[in-house]
């Protein structure tokens, strides 16, 4: 799996270079029923909601493309948790 999630990583990060949007982290994990890859997602200057679904939008068709995961699963992007700043 984990070479899995490399190759992911790579493909996503290429395209999110545009959008200045950084991977920070990216799992594939079971939680009760259900699998959830997770891409934990970060940017300079902090990420809003309108940047996470505007980067899904560019995830979602290059998941569908490289097609590596056999499992079925929920995409789950979301942001870098950030202390009291």
């Amino acid at each position: 799996m984990e070479s899995i999630l490399k190759t992911i990583r790579e493909a996503i990060q290429k395209e999110l270079d545009n959008l200045e949007i950084i991977v920070d982290s990216i799992e594939f994990v079971k939680e009760g029923n259900y699998n959830f890859l997770r891409i934990v997602l970060d940017k300079i200057n902090g990420i809003d909601l309108d940047t996470i679904v505007e980067a899904t939008n560019v995830i979602n068709p290059i998941l569908d493309e490289l097609d590596l995961i056999e499992e079925e699963y929920i995409l789950d992007v979301l942001s870098k948790e950030r202390g009291n700043e």
